[in-house]
């Protein structure tokens, strides 16, 4: 028998497709009491829109919109159909941007990547996202209830006590960023302490790249799996493994319908083609529909049926950015924010932050034009990008000119291999 959460992850591929689409109409239909979606699809027709092809007419709705969305209609565009003061919590991530949490069970629909990377009921994970404004931990808090297990609370930072707690309490799970996990590790290893109780890792918000799979293979985590999720949308799709083998690529939550689209445009790209990832949440407080993320991926064709039971597409994982929004040990940096770092300075005539190094090793530099790069003095512009970003970043004076004309705001030059 399968090992899975539900049922819902085994089923055939057309029974689940034919249940998508005839929930499709509902979705819209609910959309449009609210008045931001009224606005966005205000000549739809709900009852038409129960295909693929029907929902391709619709239009994109970009992550980089919510922010003017949201100013002009606060807190959440009007995207929400439950009220402010119905919903569980309401959270603020950098931009900034505000994104909602109803009541419903496991609202983040996170037990199911949770479940497939080793949690089961009676165990004891070690929750390593942040809780302060971002609801990553309280993703990981929902999945956790449903399933059944419990919760050290353990946010992120504080690394010596991250190793006491995990020699003390002895949890079997941590979840958390990538990056975090590897500084726990070296801790635990200068502390001279016991943590091989963590036998499964959930990674999500950063990168994974193989050397740093292997790394952690080699220092007792060969089964680390990721899951590709986002504030707004909670679980998007998530890796698997069949008898302690990663299966390929990530397949996608049982809630979700995905699409492939070329950058810039809403129109779907053939299986398999590398393009923007556009999906469509059934969420009864939050609906988004034709949602364009902002990342690129692909769907997998040529992966044989994963014998781990799941039946759902696989895409490819995450394949870079479609915009120039990228994400910073964990935190979504904006074009908006550079933006607004070179409105405090005037001495600054153009910028481009530049994000470097390595996957947990990630530094950012602010290359800023100035009229005398030699006298210009740093302090108050990192102190700046500290503030807007919630990041440390370093800042490097060129000459006016120097920067190239090409329109980037931001270039993300990091070594994924």
């Amino acid at each position: 028998m399968a090992d899975t959460l539900d049922s819902l992850e085994s089923r055939p591929p057309d029974q689940r497709e034919r249940e998508l689409m005839a929930r499709l109409p509902q979705l819209v239909a609910r959309a449009k009491a609210a008045a931001g979606w009224s606005r966005i699809l205000k000549d739809v027709n709900a009852a038409d829109i129960g295909s693929r092809a029907a929902l391709a007419t619709l239009p994109v709705t970009r992550k980089s919109d919510l922010h003017d969305l949201q100013t002009r209609q606060a807190p959440f565009g009007g995207l929400n159909t439950t009220p402010v003061g119905q919903l569980a919590r309401v959270y603020m991530s950098p931009g900034p941007i505000f994104d909602p949490e109803g009541r419903g069970q496991d609202w983040w629909r996170f037990a199911r990547p949770m479940y497939a990377a080793g949690v089961r009921a009676g165990g004891l994970l070690q929750n390593c996202f942040a809780y302060h404004f971002t609801p990553a931990a309280f993703m990981v808090e929902g999945g956790a209830a449903r399933i059944g297990c419990a919760v050290i609370p353990a946010g992120s930072g504080q690394t010596e006590m991250q190793v006491q707690a995990i020699q003390a309490l002895r949890p079997d799970t941590y979840v958390g960023t990538p990056s975090f996990l590897k500084i726990i590790i070296e801790k635990a290893q200068q502390m001279g302490a016991d943590i091989s109780s963590i036998r499964h890792a959930l990674v999500s918000a950063e990168a994974l790249p193989e050397s740093l799979r292997t790394w952690f293979g080699e220092h007792g985590l060969p089964g680390v799996l990721q899951v590709y999720a986002s504030a707004d949308i909670g679980n998007i799709a998530y890796e698997t493994r069949s008898g302690g083998v990663r299966d390929p690529g990530m397949v996608l939550d049982e809630d979700v319908i995905l699409e492939i689209v070329r950058p810039g445009s809403g129109e779907p790209v053939p299986a398999g083609e590398v393009g923007e990832v556009v999906v469509t949440v059934f969420n009864p407080d939050y609906p988004l529909i034709r949602f364009a993320t902002g990342d690129l991926s692909a769907i997998l064709t040529d992966a044989a049926p994963s014998p781990c039971g799941r039946t759902n597409t696989r895409i490819k994982g995450w394949l870079g950015r479609a915009d120039q929004t990228t994400k910073v040990r964990g935190m979504f940096v904006h074009p908006s924010q550079v933006h607004d770092v070179t409105r405090r300075h005037p001495e600054i005539v153009k910028a481009r932050l530049v994000v470097s190094g390595r996957v947990a090793q990630d530094m950012m530099t602010l290359h800023c034009e100035v009229a005398d790069p030699a006298s210009a003095s740093s302090v108050d512009i990192v102190e700046s990008i500290r503030k807007l970003t919630k990041l440390r970043g370093e800042v490097q004076f060129v000459a006016i000119g120097s920067l190239p004309n090409d329109g980037k705001v931001i270039a993300d030059v990091r070594d994924y291999d």
